[in-house]
């Protein structure tokens, strides 16, 4: 008797496959739905982090822009020998 050839065998691999893919279905039921409200959650927050990333640079670049007119007007009023703070002559 060989085991490829006797069709009891044959069927006893089959059940077991089909049990395996039934056990298989059943455990990642639950799981699937747990992964997908995990990855939505990972691109809300990196949209959230996005967004604070851009306010952030938005918010630097302003002030840079405040920093350097600053400088300028200070060297200005340097140039013209006036006090930057109060506009008197040194």
């Amino acid at each position: 008797m060989s085991v490829t050839t006797d069709p009891n065998v044959w069927i006893i691999y089959g059940l077991v496959f089909l049990l395996g893919l039934l056990v298989g279905v059943f455990l990642t039921t639950g799981g699937r739905r747990k992964w997908k409200a995990r990855y939505d959650g990972e691109v809300e927050r990196r949209r959230e982090l996005e967004k604070a990333h851009a306010e952030r640079e938005k918010d630097w670049t302003a002030q840079e822009r405040e920093w350097r007119e600053r400088d300028s007007l200070r060297g200005a009023a340097v140039r013209s020998g006036r006090d930057p703070v109060d506009d008197r002559p040194l």
